[in-house]
């Protein structure tokens, strides 16, 4: 046995410490450790996994927010209506401001701008088609009628089939007698939340940069930079969608009434003011409003014009979709169509009509902002 010439005595090997080295028992016999096991799954297994939990979680974390909104739905449509009006009119307030005009004063000035646009084109429409209204709930349940005929006379499907199957569909839409203290309530939140986003509406207008400014400064280092750009870009964003979405509504609006008009289809104007709204929720709304146009045809014109109407409807929503949306949308606010589709059912399905109207500019700040971040680390 070797001694140690320094000490003059044998080493100890019995205390020497082995805790770094030590091994599980189970690993150390069959090498079936949670780690060995993980690692012995094939890549593709392990990826799947991990991007499942990824898509799992942020699905949970998207509908818990969603759930929320709904909950606080005055508030949360507050402050929709408030981001999507304040991206629409900054350019008109940042005008104001450059002819030195005071902050409160060029947000004020603009608030009063949008309430006098609201109140005037509000004004002539109901001038206009407020007696047409009762009108064309007639002619929709005719259309309905004569379509029904047609199914019927057509296919093989019987009358009590086609009663079934809309009473299915009346209950799944949850159709129920009219509630008068509900209507009230519900009157009452309109109200309120009209209320604050115009409060909120004008305070975004006067100090919206400066409170953005306030949340930079409290971030140091890169941060700072990458959330300046990302915030840039996806201002940049929505303020091309709000202000690209009422253009393309309007164009849609005055390209179908101008075709229902030379068919001699009744009730023209309404039938626009439906295709203006409905352009608001990508492919959806313009498919919803164009089986209105084409049902009122066909119950006042017949199957003729009726499918003059329908060749109409989709002349002009493709022209729109193909030719004008790339134009005037540019590329970094369009979406997929699919990618549109499942934000939009998704939106409604969580919030209802409210949530088809928000859910793809979300989506498209969103992109903006991760695509944004992800090329400034790259």
């Amino acid at each position: 046995m070797k001694r140690d010439d320094s000490t003059g005595r044998t080493p100890d090997t019995a205390g020497t410490d082995t805790s770094a080295t030590s091994v599980d028992p189970s690993e150390a016999v069959d090498g079936t450790g949670p780690r060995q096991t993980w690692a012995a799954l094939p890549w593709l297994v392990r990826t799947a996994v991990v991007w499942s939990t990824c898509l799992v979680l942020i699905a949970a974390g998207l509908y818990l927010v969603g759930r929320i909104a709904v909950l606080l739905a005055p508030l949360a449509i507050a402050l929709a209506v408030t981001v999507f009006l304040t991206a629409l009119l900054d350019p008109v307030q940042l005008l104001l401001r450059r002819l030195r005009l005071p902050a409160a004063l060029a947000a004020l000035l603009t608030v009063l701008l949008l309430l006098g646009i609201l109140g005037g084109v509000g004004a002539l429409v109901w001038t206009l088609t407020a007696d047409q209204f009762g009108e064309l709930s007639d002619e929709l349940g005719q259309g309905l009628e004569r379509t029904r005929d047609f199914v019927t006379s057509t296919l093989p499907v019987t009358d009590e089939q086609l009663n079934r199957v809309v009473e299915q569909a009346r209950q799944a839409f949850g159709q129920s007698s009219l509630d008068p203290v509900a209507g009230v309530r519900t009157a009452g939140e309109v109200l309120g939340a009209t209320l604050l986003a115009l409060v909120l509406f004008f305070f975004m207008l006067k100090d919206g940069r400066s409170m953005w400014q306030w949340v930079l400064r409290r971030m140091t280092g890169p941060n700072r930079e990458v959330t300046a750009e990302a915030g840039r870009a996806g201002w940049r964003t929505l303020g091309a969608y709000s202000r690209g979405t009422l253009l393309i509504a309007a164009i849609d609006a005055i390209g179908i009434g101008v075709a229902l008009v030379l068919l001699d289809v009744p009730l023209a104007l309404p039938l626009a003011l439906i295709t203006f709204f409905g352009a608001f929720v990508p492919i959806i709304g313009a498919t919803v409003a164009g089986a209105f146009a084409v049902l009122v045809a066909l119950a006042a014109q017949g199957p003729t014009v009726a499918l003059l109407t329908l060749g109409a409807v989709i002349l002009v929503q493709q022209t729109e979709g193909n030719f004008l949306e790339p134009l005037i949308m540019k590329r970094q606010v369009r979406l997929h169509p699919a990618v549109i589709l499942v934000v939009v059912t998704g939106g409604t399905l969580v919030g209802g009509i409210a949530g088809a109207f928000v859910s793809v500019p979300i989506a498209a700040v969103a992109y903006r902002v991760v695509d944004t971040v992800h090329r400034h680390r790259r």
